[in-house]
């Protein structure tokens, strides 16, 4: 991921500088900043992104290039600064307004703390101009392509071959986060014959189904594999760093971030960008809850889900990543895969109980069997996490503590002791906000 900030002001490089710093770990390859009579824009950038620069002074943008596809980019355009990110949010972006009103952004919220105030996201699919947000693209239901199963299945294939082909070609050395789900699994599978050779990572405590899966396919494609075993300790010593480069302290996000924000440390020192399954959930309807929902409201459900990844799994992916440089490719959320995907009928997505049906047609002798076959898992109960962060933080905080700090300055509610837990952690790093509407929080998330 690159970094972006920026103030709608002349003049104001001492303070861009300072923005900058608080995410300069965005892109550790060099550092642009941009000067005109509007504004002053700046910019971090990872290595596989050094040839975007001569076209960002040429057009005076500073643009966050998740990914190919995926971006989150200001400019200025007669005299205004425009904001834009993204259809479906891959790339983070945020704004608020000096003591006198003028526009601040930036790629993380952390560079625009102490700044200004009333801090928002752009979001996903939306254009800030002037003084106000304006819509330019949501996803919708389709109208659902009348072909075979097994054409179906070529076709996504063909796309995501596309996509994964093309997000190798951007250059560098290109590895794989591997959790031996079907997700990660397959990307990991579809890249492997572009490559020499793929480095994959895997994390997880000792004796997780994530790391004996991940373990599976990496023999199957022939990949060079990694384990980032770890033990409870190591979990609970990255912590604080975790939540302070999620901006987050959804309990959910959190726990599913532990281990990935490890194993991407690890990626980090082997490659400069990594291949991620986010997304096919989403699209293929994998998660279990789904088969309780009548099949008339599921097309509508995956919409909103895949509507929501912005500030909830995506942000978990950008923050692992980028913390440590590298860039996380998102191959499912493709704009051409996405629209195949939406208009692939829900009943090849969700069929006779197996969820991401049409998927596993996909990869149909391209993965080990028992990998194809394998049932969703949440991610930190693959990773071995499970219930243990929950159990720790219920001895850690006592009822009544919990009882009296659960409610937070803008009248949030803590759900549980877990994410209690974890707001202690937040605000001792980023500060006690009253104002959190940029935050994100899981959909159904659990309570004590």
């Amino acid at each position: 991921m690159s970094g972006i900030a920026g103030i709608a002001f002349p003049g104001k490089r001492s303070l861009v500088e300072q923005m900058l710093d608080k995410i300069t770990h965005r892109g550790r390859a060099g550092r642009e900043i941009m000067e005109n009579g509007s504004a002053t824009l700046g910019l971090v950038y990872s290595e596989i992104q050094t040839s975007s620069i001569p076209r960002m002074r040429e057009e005076y943008t500073v643009e966050d290039e998740a990914e190919s596809g995926h971006s989150a980019s200001a400019r200025v355009e007669d005299g205004n600064v425009i904001l834009i990110r993204d259809q479906l949010g891959v790339a983070p972006l945020y704004y608020g307004f000096d003591q006198d009103e003028i526009l601040c952004f930036a790629s993380e919220v952390k560079a625009l703390l102490g700044h200004c105030s009333g801090i928002r996201d752009v979001p996903a699919g939306y254009k800030f101009i002037g003084e106000s947000l304006e819509p330019y693209f949501r996803l919708e239901k389709q109208v659902p392509v009348d072909e075979s199963p097994e054409r179906i299945a070529k076709e996504l294939r063909q796309r995501l071959i596309a996509s994964v082909e093309k997000r190798i070609n951007m250059g560098g050395i290109v590895g794989s986060w591997l959790s031996g789900g079907l997700d990660s699994s397959t990307m990991a599978a579809l890249a492997r014959p572009f490559l020499s050779n793929l480095p994959t990572f895997a994390s997880g405590l000792r004796g997780a189904p994530d790391l004996e899966y991940a373990r599976e396919v990496a023999d199957f494609i022939k990949a060079e594999h990694q384990e980032v075993t770890v033990s409870f300790n190591d979990l609970i010593t990255a912590l604080p760093d975790v939540v302070y480069h999620l901006e987050s302290f959804d309990a959910l996000l959190v726990r599913s971030s532990i281990a990935n924000y490890l194993v991407a440390k690890r990626a980090s020192e082997y490659v400069n960008s990594v291949f991620s399954g986010e997304g096919g959930d989403e699209l293929f309807a994998g998660y279990i809850y789904l088969k309780s929902i009548d099949k008339g409201k599921l097309a509508d459900e995956l919409i909103d889900i895949s509507n929501r990844l912005q500030n909830t799994a995506l942000q978990r992916v950008d923050r692992s990543a980028s913390a440590f440089g590298i860039v996380a490719h998102v191959v499912f959320l493709d704009p051409d895969v996405v629209d195949y995907a939406l208009r692939i009928p829900v009943d090849l997505k969700l069929r006779d109980g197996v969820e991401k049906w049409i998927l596993r047609r996909t990869m149909d002798g391209k993965l080990p069997g028992r990998v194809l076959n394998r049932s969703k898992a949440k991610f930190w109960d693959g990773a071995g996490v499970g219930e243990l962060i929950s159990d720790f933080a219920d001895k850690k905080i006592t009822d009544s503590d919990f009882s009296h700090e659960r409610t937070l300055p803008n009248r949030w509610v803590i759900n549980t002791k877990e994410e209690l837990m974890y707001y202690r952690i937040f605000k001792e790093r980023l500060g006690e906000l009253e104002d959190l509407s940029w935050m994100g929080r899981t959909k159904g998330a659990p309570k004590q």
